[in-house]
């Protein structure tokens, strides 16, 4: 036993048995990777004290034996909990839990109290609060991780100019209570602007602001749906549209995508009488294509027919790079079923949770009940910032320039996976968006890919588990925005090697 290690405890050196003592195992079929269900796994067992600060965990080939995985699988999860200052490892005698890991049972480690040592200490600085959020946030940073943002020096300064004259005082609009629909300034502005850009039918009173699109699906799914109801949702489909309405004890009935978008005569056989159905339909999440608008007017036709609701995730039209963006499906609604959801948040920056929610007039008042009850009103005194950023010219500046660099930073990273990744799959064309599908080979498992890029410090997203009822395709979603082009570079190189290992 190394020197610097103190002698074990008779808890900690029970513990080395835990492999054969505690279930622990992995689903391949949950959408959560393997390396990610191993590292959570443990760490809730490190925290709850089922093993305890000062023992050893089982030396990574042992493990992967032992839940049938890959070793390399075994390795990034025990990366990551060693990024987290929940273990350490010392040459030739394995790896440890951390000497004097305080853990509570039940709940957390607390923050700041991974460990003593100098190095926990200095790890706990740089990721504070808890490890997991801050080990995520982390892996949200990396390439090829989806939705980061740039923001460019322009945006900036302009940004800063507002911020520098909203926020140097409180106006008295903050010191009271606000609308649960948000500042009446920035719905006006917004209203505007969708009018033009995006072809959206509304008035300010129709829209709330929300704290992105993932609130203004929960808070369409509170004001519309009822358990038991049966939902279309697309196949395949964004994970935190179908875990949200999963949540709501909705009828999830995945209905195909294809070349055309929702298949909306599939999903009338399926479910005739379904109450809402949720589409993506100026950008497909994940597979990229536009509804076509045929399908468009057969979707509005069955929920005129039925009264059922669509709900539109339009989370990121305004990044089209050939042509206009595409109008957004509410603006052909004449029979007021369609909830248009946006966000400000992936066209500015992700730390803004900002996004708004468009609904029919006959829905404003459950909206605004819903909203009340749930949060009374959205935090206001950004929304100054924004709306002057919004009038005064700088939302469709910044729109113009990071479209540009955009369109840059993806055929950039199209060309280097032409030239790398070639051997291991294909990218699908792209005209829009913020990630490029590389749709992988026969006989290539995402997951295990997935996992093998990131024990290379890379971050992809696999295709295969958004499905939700047919066979899979096989493939990686890389976010190629908001990464200078060396960024890209070493990140394919990266992913190549990992990929060419399988």
């Amino acid at each position: 036993m190394p020197r610097d290690l103190p002698a074990r405890s008779t808890a900690a050196a029970r513990a080395n048995l835990w492999l054969d003592l505690i279930d622990f195992t992995v689903d391949p079929d949950d959408a959560q990777p393997l390396f990610q269900q191993i590292h959570l796994g443990l760490r809730r067992l490190i925290v709850s004290g089922a093993i305890p600060a000062g023992a050893r965990l089982p030396p990574t080939r042992a493990l992967a034996a032992r839940l049938k995985v890959a070793r390399t699988t075994t390795v990034a999860a025990y990366e990551q909990l060693h990024a987290e200052g929940v273990v350490e490892g010392r040459v030739g005698a394995g790896t440890w839990v951390v000497p004097g890991l305080r853990q509570e049972t039940p709940g957390r480690m607390r923050r700041g109290e991974a460990a003593h040592s100098p190095d926990a200490t200095s790890r706990a600085r740089r990721n504070p609060g808890d490890g997991d959020i801050a080990s995520q946030s982390e892996l949200a940073r990396r390439p090829f991780a989806t939705g980061v943002c740039a923001m460019p020096a322009a945006s900036q300064r302009a940004w800063r100019r507002l911020v520098v004259r909203r926020l140097g005082t409180i106006g008295s609009a903050h010191l009271g209570y606000g609308d649960p629909f948000g500042s009446l300034e920035l719905r006006t502005a917004l209203a505007g602007y969708l009018r033009v850009a995006r072809s959206v039918i509304c008035d300010p009173a129709q829209i709330a602001i929300v704290s992105g699109t993932q609130h203004g699906i929960d808070l369409a799914l509170r004001v519309l749906s009822r358990p038991g109801d049966a939902a279309w949702i697309e196949d395949p489909c964004y994970p935190g549209a179908a875990g949200a309405f999963r949540q709501y004890g909705l009828d999830v009935v995945p209905v195909a995508v294809d070349e055309k978008g929702l298949d909306v005569a599939a999903g009338m056989r399926r479910a005739p009488h379904a109450r809402l159905a949720y589409v993506t339909p100026s950008h497909q999440y994940p597979l990229g294509m536009a509804m076509h608008m045929s399908r468009r007017l057969a979707l509005l036709r069955w929920a005129k027919e039925t009264d059922a609701w669509i709900i539109e995730d339009d989370y990121d039209s305004e990044f089209r790079f050939e042509g206009r963006p595409q109008s957004a499906l509410q603006g052909l609604d004449t029979a007021g079923r369609v909830i248009h959801i946006g966000s400000l948040s992936k066209v500015l920056f992700p730390g803004l949770r900002l996004g708004y929610v468009v609904m029919p007039p006959a829905l404003i008042e459950r909206f605004a009940q819903a909203r009340h009850l749930s949060d009374r009103f959205p935090a206001s005194l950004v929304h100054d910032v924004v709306t002057d950023f919004i009038l005064e010219g700088s939302f469709t500046a910044h729109i113009r320039r990071t479209r540009a660099l955009y369109a840059r930073s993806r055929d950039a990273l199209a060309g280097l996976a032409d030239r790398h990744l070639a051997s291991i799959g294909s990218i699908a064309p792209a005209d829009r968006g913020m990630h490029l599908l590389l749709c992988l080979k026969p006989g290539l498992d995402d997951r295990r890919a997935a996992e093998a890029a990131a024990s290379a410090g890379v971050v992809t997203k696999p295709l295969s588990p958004m499905y939700l009822g047919r066979k899979p395709r096989h493939g990686l979603l890389l976010g190629f925005t908001g990464f200078a082009r060396p960024a890209l570079d070493e990140a394919v190189r990266r992913l190549a090697q990992a990929l060419r290992r399988l």
